[in-house]
């Protein structure tokens, strides 16, 4: 592949991007998400943390049985259904991100 064929490959993928447009839903989302503070992510998640943490330090309970019919002892089971809310809140703010710097309403204006 020479530079003038590579040169035309860019050019041409540059234009595929430049054409495509957003949906009106997904251009929704991003104006109601970019009003919000990317803070608002960081702190939410933290939050979490430190509520999974208290879920987990709380200690144990009386023992039940879950949905599933196993045994299920102390608080670990809803510290981690808390806990795993840290990595998609972080992720909703990168996308929040992402939207403020590089979203499609660059593009629209």
């Amino acid at each position: 592949m020479n530079y003038e064929s590579s040169n035309q490959y860019n050019q041409s993928s540059d234009e595929g991007r430049m054409q495509q447009r957003e949906g009106r839903i997904a251009r929704s989302i991003e104006s109601q998400t970019a009003k919000m503070p990317s803070d608002v992510f960081l702190w939410a998640a933290g939050v979490a943390m430190i509520g999974s943490l208290a879920f987990q330090l709380m200690g144990p309970r009386s023992p039940r049985m879950s949905l599933f019919g196993r045994r299920v002892e102390g608080r670990a089971p809803l510290a981690s259904f808390v806990g795993q809310w840290v990595p998609t809140l972080l992720i909703f703010g990168l996308y929040n991100k992402l939207v403020k710097v590089a979203g499609s309403d660059r593009m629209s204006r």
